[in-house]
């Protein structure tokens, strides 16, 4: 008898999954056709995204990876790269144009990013104040954003501060005879910071977006506190903007080390005149592809990506000091 129901149990376990319900057989196996769905979307998703992974490794990747073995040899892409170690990073601190290039560029990151970014501010301050034309207005302002990197602007503007050019003529009338900047050392790098402010119209997009933001009762408050147009720009405003001012500076400042189309038609692709226009990439640039020393053009780029990121990495972490977040009670 016990072996018989010992049989019995046994033939009722393996008949028990045939007779549960039908909506229990479905969600036994629902698991593996998700499974399987999942994984079917998740083929598709990286089969459209196989073009942009593509020219990601063989463009961006491949050539970023290929660049940092280079900056650590000597190859002048006639010969097969020879490894030399740290001697390209060695030769850049005793190359005297290298630390000109780089007093050039901190001088024109340092004043023209805060002048640019001020003037963005200020013109969307308008904007936002103003509640008709603002729209023509702002893309009026955001134009120049869009064309002012191109080689025909930076042909243009050299025309204009050209001797006998639009700039020469104006300060003549008023009795300022200083002649062509683009031919004057001391003139052509503030000539280059202008051509930087004037394109101010991306920023401006961005802190008008930001001053939308500001919570009108903060306003109210603070003038029924008694404070005037400077207290609650400073107290109010400023604090409310700060993470939009963040955002701009970091990128300014990164777009700022980046300059070369300007700098290099304006001066006439040598640096000149006397080095003023010689930038760290317009630098880089002609010891890559004038002078064929492309391990020493690959370490600049390297030292660029570097300096850079670690300015980065400073201001992140000292953001906390500076930049207040709605909500937040520090």
């Amino acid at each position: 008898m016990a072996t018989d129901s010992g049989a019995l149990t046994a033939h009722r376990d393996a008949a028990e999954p045939a007779l549960r319900p039908a909506g229990d057989r479905r969600a036994e196996g629902a698991p593996r056709r998700s499974t399987r769905l999942q994984r079917r979307e998740n083929a598709a998703g990286y089969f459209f995204l196989s073009p942009w992974l593509i020219g990601f490794f063989l463009l961006t990747a491949g050539p970023m990876v290929f660049s940092l073995y280079l900056a650590f040899t000597d190859y002048n892409i006639f010969s097969p790269p020879e490894w030399i170690g740290l001697g390209n990073f060695e030769r850049m601190l005793q190359d005297d144009v290298w630390w000109d290039s780089v007093r050039i560029t901190l001088i024109y990151v340092l004043i023209g990013t805060p002048i640019k970014l001020a003037a963005a501010l200020a013109v969307a301050m308008l904007l936002n104040y103003r509640s008709r034309g603002t729209g023509f207005f702002r893309s009026a302002f955001y134009a120049p954003s869009l064309i002012g990197a191109s080689v025909s602007i930076a042909i243009v503007w050299r025309a204009m501060f050209s001797t006998g050019g639009p700039v020469d003529s104006t300060l003549s009338v008023f009795g300022v005879e200083i002649g062509g900047w683009v031919g004057v050392p001391a003139l052509i790098l503030p000539m280059m910071i202008l051509l930087a402010v004037w394109q101010f119209g991306a920023p401006m997009v961005i802190f008008l977006a930001g001053l939308k933001q500001v919570p009108q009762e903060l306003c109210e408050a603070a003038a029924v506190d008694g404070a005037g147009p400077v207290r609650k720009f400073r107290s109010v405003t400023l604090p409310m903007l700060s993470p939009v001012i963040f955002f701009n500076l970091l990128l300014e400042m990164i777009n700022a080390f980046q300059i070369f189309a300007s700098a290099y038609i304006i001066g006439s692709g040598t640096g000149g005149p006397a080095g003023a226009t010689n930038f760290y990439t317009v630098y880089l640039y002609t010891r890559a592809f004038t002078n064929a020393q492309m391990g020493y053009a690959s370490a600049m780029a390297w030292a660029l990506l570097v300096v850079v990121a670690l300015i980065a990495f400073v201001m992140f972490r000292t953001s906390n000091n500076w930049v207040h977040y709605a909500g937040d009670n520090r």
